[in-house]
């Protein structure tokens, strides 16, 4: 599975240059731009589309900020607040597949990433609600207006027109999934080769000599990840050897017979490293661990996986360490506390919405199972 994580990450890059998160936002823009709060539930749904794309979170916060800010600046959003929902929403990029962190975390428990990726689509919608939510009720709160563009069913058509073969992307790939059409690796490489169709074909913004500065950033990327990859397995082993996985798996095990208490306690855990610890670190620091303890509360572990990452998700706009919320606050000119107390209202709606997902297994397990790409 982790021979997909360079191709995904290429995807990215490539649909990064094409610059087509203006495309995808102009669309969302026309549609539902003249609501109140229209340009933050733009730059959510932008978010949420884009993420999909670009699998990170930082890169999400930097594409859809440089696009969206200035506008919702101009039409009277505090520049704090615009910056902590693209933050926030930006942590959609790991629970929307195709999400590297999922992949990461197939790798190490041997639970199938296409079943992860589809796992994932339930929870990531209904977190995009939930932070649609909370910018509807604060703009309505604070009086934020809707963008002055009313699109007429022409120009939204046109928009549609223009901006559907990004959006087709995400559904190109997870549809092949679905189907039993492709693998999570072999959906990566149609990803690349569709990308570069569209970019260099279709929307014209990349040259075939711009490639190789796109192969030379995807490479310098990909590289950064299969290190952590790497020495993290390497303490892995270590502390296999050395008997600490064992140890802290029991210990865990005797805080509480009970499972639910189990999980709120460590989803609890991950929220607090997630504020100083990246997803692949943390993944590879803490799964060894709990893998028995899932097998000794039987505890599903798609389901779980849904759970772990939606958590470490969360960690990307918390501070003190909060990716997202660095970039953005570097974006808006701004210092991040201003930035992250603006955040707090999303992260509650965030921990909420893992609580929900932590308590009802089926909004993880229904479409895996339907698509019948995964068995309990």
């Amino acid at each position: 599975p982790l021979l997909a994580i360079p191709f995904f990450v290429l995807a990215g890059v490539i649909l990064e240059r094409a610059k087509l998160a203006e495309t995808i936002a102009s669309f969302f823009e026309l549609l539902v731009g003249q609501a109140v709060g229209g340009l933050g539930i733009v730059a959510v749904l932008t978010c949420m589309f884009w993420g999909a794309l670009s699998g990170s979170g930082p890169a999400t916060t930097a594409a859809v900020g440089l696009i969206l800010l200035a506008p919702m600046i101009r039409h009277g959003y505090h520049k704090s607040f615009a910056g902590a929902t693209i933050a926030n929403a930006s942590d959609l990029s790991i629970i929307i597949p195709p999400s590297i962190a999922f992949i990461i975390y197939g790798n190490i428990t041997s639970v199938s990433v296409s079943a992860l990726f589809v796992g994932g689509i339930i929870p990531g919608i209904l977190t995009g609600l939930g932070t649609v939510l909370v910018v509807y009720l604060i703009s309505k709160k604070r009086g934020y207006a809707g963008s002055e563009k009313r699109g007429t069913p022409k120009e939204i058509l046109l928009a549609l027109r223009k901006s559907v073969w990004a959006i087709f992307t995400p559904v190109l790939i997870l549809g092949g999934i679905y189907s039993g059409i492709f693998t999570p690796t072999e959906a990566a490489v149609v990803a690349v080769f569709y990308s570069l169709f569209i970019a260099i074909f279709i929307y014209r913004t990349v040259t075939w000599r711009g490639f190789i500065d796109i192969l030379v950033d995807a490479s310098v990327t990909s590289s950064v990840i299969m290190f952590i990859v790497a020495f993290a397995g390497i303490f892995t082993w270590t502390s296999s050897v050395l008997g600490i996985i064992d140890a802290a798996a029991n210990f865990i095990v005797e805080i509480s017979p009970n499972a639910v208490v189990m999980i709120i306690l460590v989803d609890f855990l991950l929220l607090t490293l997630g504020m100083f610890l990246d997803a692949i670190s943390i993944s590879y620091l803490l799964m060894p661990i709990l893998i028995p303890v899932l097998a000794a509360f039987q505890i599903d572990p798609l389901w779980y996986g849904v759970i772990f990452i939606s958590a470490l998700a969360i960690g990307q706009a918390t501070p003190p360490v909060g990716v997202n919320l660095f970039t953005a606050a570097n974006l808006i000119n701004g210092d991040v506390d201003s930035v992250a107390k603006e955040a707090i209202p999303f992260i509650i709606m965030d921990v909420i919405i893992l609580i929900i997902i932590s308590l009802i297994p089926a909004l993880s397990l229904y479409l895996p199972m339907k698509a019948n790409l995964y068995a309990p």
